[in-house]
């Protein structure tokens, strides 16, 4: 059933953008088969997590064949000239193997063998399918919403002292190293997510199963359900609406490489030197190319998501999960990308999900039911107050301000006090009592 939603979702993603004369995720995903990937990486991550399913020997194998193959094409390119200029010269290998297991589920494994090896590969082209569907997302959104409500969030930010442009200046002094740095970090945080993803799974060649909940059912809902946000408030970052955005332009050129930066409409270019002020805002015209994906933050949520998850690996896992929040946290402030409003959005958004879908598992009882419909309402006064209050917000920041942390504060105690509640309590052993002989 799961299945048939989300195909039926791409599908309709596909027509959607095929409405603006640009591939769907289904057909840029499909494209990968021959020309060069967006992402060698994240189809290898793909695989990867394909081969959980697999024996030893059955992943060398796949590992040999995925790198024969692009090695292969490789060399066909250089022997007929044909330059990638758009893309990775790698990763086609690795989606010829799971398209390759999966054929060999269908024609040559039967029963719950077969059932594992299409799971594995679902779970793949899952990871591929969320990367294709978020760039589509990203596509409508700037088309369909001209207006956007940056000074709305700019305005409520004031009541958290404008971490974006703290952040801001505080990357640019830095230099290339730390900006680098923090690029390699916000880039790469699928590739941290296969990571937590694979410890995870890391049994289920030797239980023949997968567990009833991990990190990627989370990041593919947060996936799905997250973008939607981004067409009922449109926001683009402080980067683009209070600067030029020309230092970022590479990354948002990803379907009309004709256009140039001059195409936006920015309030001013103060970020990040310049606090804005404090004035009514108002809806605000911009161009039809940047994405409206700043409330709430997807990668704020990602990497809330693979704090949460690391929490009971060991402690290389969990340093690594802390690390990845708060390099995270610091990149989409200091690259100008998000506003600290969209932060606090982006866990309460992220804590409500994963508590819903472990109510789900376990079954829905009161203490479920009642943290999903508090992290709910919390999220929705959190958009409404940008939305509505603003104003009142930057005029009484020392309100405001420890308002909205407290509001996400209690979502996380909530959901810290809910879930350690549902682990199972150890039993201690009884101690066997003592025998006492009675002499005669």
């Amino acid at each position: 059933m799961a299945g048939v939603v989300v195909l039926g979702f791409l599908i309709a993603l596909e027509f959607a953008s095929r409405r603006y004369g640009l591939p769907g995720p289904i057909t840029s995903q499909a494209r990968e088969v021959v020309f060069a990937p967006k992402s060698g990486g994240l189809l290898y991550a793909s695989m990867a997590l394909m081969m959980v399913v697999l024996t030893w020997r059955q992943r060398f194998i796949a590992l040999g064949t995925a790198m024969g193959i692009d090695i292969a094409i490789v060399l066909v390119r250089w022997a007929f000239d044909i330059k990638v200029t758009d893309g990775h010269p790698f990763g086609n290998g690795a989606l010829w193997v799971i398209l390759g297991c999966g054929v060999i589920a269908v024609t040559r494994r039967t029963g719950p063998e077969r059932v594992l090896l299409l799971k594995g590969v679902g779970l793949a082209l899952l990871l591929m399918a969320g990367r294709k569907t978020g760039d589509t997302w990203l596509l409508i959104t700037s088309k369909t919403r001209p207006a956007v409500l940056d000074q709305y969030v700019a305005t409520a930010d004031h009541a958290l002292g404008n971490p974006s442009w703290l952040m801001g200046r505080l990357v640019t002094a830095t230099g290339p190293i730390g900006y680098n740095f923090l690029d390699t970090v916000y880039g790469q945080l699928a590739v941290a997510a296969v990571i937590v993803a694979l410890y995870q799974l890391r049994n289920v060649a030797v239980e023949r199963r997968f567990p009833s909940h991990h990190l990627l059912r989370t990041f593919l809902v947060i996936g799905l359900i997250g973008p939607a946000f981004y067409m009922i408030f449109p926001v683009v970052g402080p980067v683009f609406a209070y600067g030029t955005g020309t230092e970022h332009w590479a990354s948002i050129r990803l379907w009309t490489p004709d256009v140039s930066p001059s195409v936006q409409w920015a309030v001013a270019n103060i970020w990040p030197q310049t606090s804005p002020g404090i004035s009514p805002p108002h809806h605000m015209l911009f161009d039809g190319v940047t994405p409206r994906n700043c409330m709430p933050s997807l990668h704020t949520a990602w990497a809330t998501a693979i704090f949460i998850h690391s929490r009971k690996g060991p402690r290389w896992l969990r340093y690594g999960g802390a690390f990845w929040l708060i390099a995270t946290l610091c990149a989409t402030l200091g690259f100008g990308y998000h506003y600290g409003a969209d932060l606090i959005a982006g866990v309460v958004f992220t804590l409500t999900i994963e508590a819903a879908l472990r109510a789900y598992d376990r079954g829905w009882d009161r203490a479920g039911i009642q943290l999903v419909a508090y992290g709910t309402t919390v999220f929705g006064a959190l958009l409404v107050s940008y939305r509505y209050v603003p104003l009142e917000m930057a005029r009484h920041p020392w309100v405001f301000g420890p308002l909205l942390v407290l509001s996400m504060v209690s979502v996380i105690y909530g959901y810290v006090r809910t879930t350690t509640s549902w682990e199972p309590k150890a039993v201690p052993a009884r101690k066997p009592e003592l025998q006492t002989e009675v002499a005669a």
